[in-house]
């Protein structure tokens, strides 16, 4: 378009039938401005008509006498059919309506009265294909049927009356002076003449000239600045295409770049749910194993409850297994609620995955339909008018909220999946420390258990061997009081052998009944024999309480070593027996 207005102002013959120059479709081929009945002397140089503002057609009236450069009175061109006056219709100007790409030049230009060509005969001509303004030779006269030179001069010819004649009625159809005084006379029953001859030809003329060679015009006009325009607009098209296609494939990049960062991202979410999800899986399994160690802690504390009297007794042994028991307990407890951290960070490891997953999903097809967009050409077979897409839907996003969403949900899902490390990370750290714990509890209670093991063993063998003792000495006794009786009856005998001789004595008549030394010799060894008797009744009866002391020794000694065997036998053979099936480190860090 600004190809073609500066087509038209350097070339002022633009408007006629030449067909070297590019017509205007808002060019006229006359001056647009009114040339009055009178008109200046001006030069015929076209450069200068064109710097003045000529744009062709009829030139202007000027002397040929007269130089440019000398000012001439202004004198009125004569009345001539060749005149300004009449080659141009007096017409109001009427903006012409333009569409779609002539609508710019149609603004770029002021409204100007399109104007028909001056009927000028083609003698007139010297060279069609020249710049040379126009040259009328005033020696020809017209056709008859075109306007008379003496058409425009008035007539004083006075008519007279008669029978006949327009104004046979009393009113007349038409007089010369009808243009002047603008009256239009009306058609009578007698007569329908209502136009002069001049008004005839001036009539033939502008359907000759006016209609005909200005259809002609415009239609070249038309025709070129369809050309144009067609021309114009395939470039414009093929431009703007190209320009489409590139803007598609620009954007079929960026959509390319940030599918692949969602791919990335959700093949490291995925690759963090499957983590998360093994670790949960190991901390159900290490919590699972942790009840071994809660059913042992708490069965051996059950068993230990069943040594009798003394042995009930609060050691060690029973101090480190219920610190087991606790130790057990505590850590269930944070098994529980890292299970619960583990699960809700599941949850937004899998939020953040669905999220990544739906805006690649998004881009995919994004993707694909800019990629077939891209690939569409003007022979492609889907093409179709479809004049509801060319439109601003309201919930379109903006490329930066576009591009910061995309971000965002990077980050937050970058984010998520930092978190979910750094859990990971917590529950290998707390199943590990949980295992060292209990391996290290586990091992204490069992070197206590074993220390307490060797204390019962040992006690029990001097106890045992106190018994052997006491059962020995308790033998020794009841010999001493099978002996200390023997001897009894040993002296009973002597004692008897001495009353029965003092028996003997006695029976001694008189005289003879003397109270010699052998009596008192057999008095003094019964004396004596009573004497060694109760000596040795009590010797029996200390033997016989020795004997009774060391059987309660005995006794007390069999059920202090019945207990013993009692607490023996549940530390060493029920308490060890459960304590073996102790799980590993390993599988108390949740690995089977």
């Amino acid at each position: 378009m600004e190809y073609q207005l500066n087509y038209v102002n350097m070339n002022p013959q633009l408007g006629t039938t030449g067909t070297y120059n590019p017509p205007s479709l808002n060019a006229s081929p006359v001056k647009t401005q009114e040339c009055g009945p009178q008109c200046t002397h001006q030069d015929h140089n076209p450069l200068q008509q064109q710097q003045q503002g000529y744009t062709g057609g009829v030139p202007p009236c000027n002397d040929p006498c007269v130089p440019p450069d000398v000012s001439s009175p202004s004198e009125p061109c004569p009345d001539t059919p060749y005149s300004l006056e009449h080659a141009i219709p007096q017409t109001p100007c009427d903006k012409v309506k333009t569409k779609g790409i002539l609508k710019k030049t149609a603004e770029k230009i002021e409204c100007e009265c399109p104007l028909p060509m001056a009927s000028v005969p083609k003698n007139v001509y010297e060279d069609r294909g020249t710049e040379q303004p126009w040259a009328v030779n005033l020696n020809d006269r017209p056709p008859c049927y075109l306007p008379q030179p003496e058409d425009k001069i008035p007539s004083n010819k006075e008519e007279g009356m008669g029978p006949i004649g327009p104004w046979a009625t009393g009113r007349v159809d038409w007089g010369p002076l009808k243009g002047l005084t603008g009256t239009r006379p009306v058609v009578d029953r007698y007569s329908i003449a209502r136009y002069s001859e001049g008004e005839w030809r001036q009539h033939n003329k502008d359907i000759l000239e006016g209609k005909g060679e200005r259809a002609v015009h415009r239609n070249n006009l038309i025709e070129w600045n369809s050309r144009q325009c067609m021309a114009q607009t395939q470039s414009d098209a093929t431009k703007n295409q190209e320009d489409s296609t590139r803007r598609l494939q620009q954007r079929e990049k960026e959509v390319h770049r940030w599918k692949c960062e969602l791919e990335r991202a959700i093949a490291a979410a995925s690759e963090e749910i499957t983590f998360i999800e093994e670790q949960r899986r190991r901390l159900k399994q290490a919590a699972a194993v942790l009840q071994l160690p809660e059913s042992i802690a708490g069965e051996c504390l059950e068993r230990r409850t069943g040594r009798l009297d003394s042995e009930l007794v609060r050691d060690e042994v029973e101090v480190e297994l219920l610190k087991e028991r606790a130790l057990c307990d505590e850590i269930r407890q944070q098994f529980i609620q890292t299970l619960k951290d583990i699960e809700l960070q599941l949850i937004e490891d899998k939020t953040a995955k669905q999220r990544l997953e739906s805006d690649w999903s998004d881009k995919k097809q994004a993707f694909e339909l800019d990629s077939t967009g891209r690939g569409l050409t003007l022979r492609s077979s889907i093409l179709m008018f479809k004049p509801g897409s060319v439109i601003f839907p309201g919930d379109q996003s903006t490329p930066e909220y576009w591009e910061h969403f995309t971000k965002e949900t990077l980050q937050m899902s970058e984010a998520t999946r930092q978190r979910s490390v750094t859990l990971r990370g917590t529950l290998d750290s707390i199943l590990m420390n949980a295992s060292r714990d209990l391996r290290s509890q586990a091992d204490k209670v069992e070197l206590i258990l074993s220390k307490r093991i060797k204390c019962l063993i040992e006690v029990t063998d001097r106890l045992e061997a106190e018994l052997k003792k006491t059962l020995q000495k308790l033998a020794d006794v009841e010999n001493l009081i099978d002996d200390l009786q023997a001897a009894i009856r040993r002296m009973d005998l002597c004692l008897k052998k001495a009353q029965t001789r003092l028996d003997f004595r006695l029976q001694r008549q008189r005289v003879e009944n003397c109270r010699d030394e052998c009596h008192f010799g057999l008095i003094e060894e019964v004396k004596m024999i009573g004497e060694q008797t109760a000596a040795l009744a009590a010797q029996l009866k200390q033997a016989e309480d020795s004997q009774a002391e060391l059987i309660t020794g005995r006794n007390e000694l069999e059920n202090e070593i019945m207990r013993k065997r009692k607490s023996l036998e549940i530390d060493r053979f029920r308490i060890q027996q459960f304590r073996s099936y102790y799980p590993s480190a390993t599988a108390l860090s949740g690995y089977a």
